[in-house]
């Protein structure tokens, strides 16, 4: 079928989707499409005079997109990206339908599209981007994707044929990121975080990679921002983190030294395309957090506030904002679907030391008792479990005062659930 057909034919079941509130038709076009024409990427981008700006990673992807996104808007670009969820090819081969005009022209500046970290190999396969961000690899769904090391074999794989024509921006402080500028022809570039802690050692709880993956032997850390992240060596092979074109920034649109690194990879990207960096802090002054990545909802006259909490990493990281800033009242919502991973025993990997200093946690999801047990195991008694989410949503709405905010850290599929019942409306 010709690929203005399948366009036309996407356009009409996105268009079925939204109107009918069966969600965004974000995935089911470019799947149809795909299956009519494999090479319907390929072809469409090929076409056309867009630039293509991939950003893939386990954390932070859709944050540093949509700070990409708004920065280009602001400055004149026409920009167009996959939704957030929809980041396999299928979501890219959707955004392509969706924002394609009826002749199967795309008359936009940029694309931006966000990848499902098994996704990459297969993209970059079809298409040479025009730039690229690698932001981290941390333990994630260690069900479907296996061990971080894999994924970066894969990624370095998909890499090795990338041309100088690709600017290829990566994470210095991840040691897995940084070594895949070893197997590439693409323009490098480096960001990391000023160095926040001083430290010469890893928690063998909190680190993912900490590992040379060149020679294999443990790697010594100078300073640590998170997790494995930060000024890193290897004392047996010489290996050193790669040196940083960008480690601060003046302004952070959103709290929390993750958001640091989301912030420096997007405003690196944004040097290379040519926005100067005054147009760059105007652009995050108005910038809105994208669902799930600590958006403000408005529910019942009190503000929730959504953290996206999939992985030891994130809800780390999360629940260290939340106490920092001094939240009071905080609701977990833990599934174990297929887009959350089966496999729920990364819970015993987060630090939760505090959480007995909190007034209200509220414990709901599919797996809300293994969450419970976990907290326990805290000595934390100040909880409250919840077999259906509705009435934790409403309980911890009912105990947050009128001048606090509710927190929530939802998994992936949780974030759809609660966003549904605060909003009334489907995402995906």
């Amino acid at each position: 079928m010709p690929n203005l057909l399948i366009i036309l034919f996407g356009k009409l079941i996105s268009w079925a989707f939204r109107t009918f509130n069966l969600g965004n038709g974000s995935t089911w076009p470019g799947h149809i499409a795909l299956k009519l024409n494999k090479k319907f990427i390929k072809q469409t981008l090929q076409k056309s005079k867009t630039k293509t700006i991939i950003i893939a990673g386990t954390n932070g992807k859709t944050t540093t997109t949509s700070l990409i996104k708004t920065a280009l808007k602001n400055n004149g670009k026409k920009v167009f990206l996959n939704k957030s969820g929809a980041n396999l090819l299928n979501g890219i081969a959707s955004s392509i339908i969706i924002n394609s005009d009826l002749s199967g022209n795309l008359d936009h500046d940029f694309a931006i599209f966000e990848l499902d970290e098994n996704a990459l190999p297969p993209l970059l396969k079809q298409i040479s981007p025009d730039f690229i961000i690698l932001l981290n690899l941390f333990r994630d769904q260690l069900d479907r994707y296996g061990e971080i090391n894999i994924v970066a074999s894969h990624w370095s794989a998909a890499i090795k044929n990338l041309s100088e024509h690709t600017n290829l921006i990566l994470n210095a402080d991840d040691p897995q990121i940084a070594f895949l500028s070893k197997n590439t022809n693409a323009k490098l570039s480096f960001f990391g975080v000023k160095d926040t802690t001083s430290q010469n050692t890893v928690s063998e709880q909190a680190a993912d990679s900490n590992y040379c993956p060149k020679c294999g032997k443990k790697l010594i850390y100078h300073n640590i921002t998170f997790s494995h992240l930060g000024d890193w060596s290897c004392g047996n092979c010489g290996l050193t983190r790669p040196k940083l074109e960008l480690n601060s920034f003046p302004t952070y649109p959103l709290p929390g030294t993750y958001n640091k690194y989301n912030t420096h990879a997007a405003v690196l990207l944004l040097r290379k395309i040519g926005i100067n960096e005054i147009d760059i802090e105007n652009s995050f002054l108005n910038f809105l957090p994208a669902f799930g990545r600590q958006e403000t909802i408005k529910y019942k006259n009190k503000n929730v506030q959504v953290f996206l909490s999939k992985n030891p990493t994130s809800f780390n990281q999360s629940f260290q904002t939340i106490t920092g800033i001094g939240g009071k009242t905080i609701l977990i919502v833990l599934n174990d679907r297929i887009p959350d991973g089966r496999d729920i025993s990364w819970i015993w990997d987060t630090e939760l030391s505090t959480a007995k200093n909190l007034n209200n946690i509220y414990v709901a999801g599919d797996r809300a008792y293994d969450m419970a047990l976990r907290l326990q195991y805290e000595d934390c008694k100040n909880f409250q479990t919840f077999e259906n989410l509705n009435e934790a949503v409403e309980k911890a709405i009912e105990s947050t005062e009128e001048n606090e905010t509710l927190y929530i850290l939802p998994t992936y599929s949780a974030m759809l659930d609660v966003r549904k019942i605060l909003t009334g409306k489907k995402i995906l």
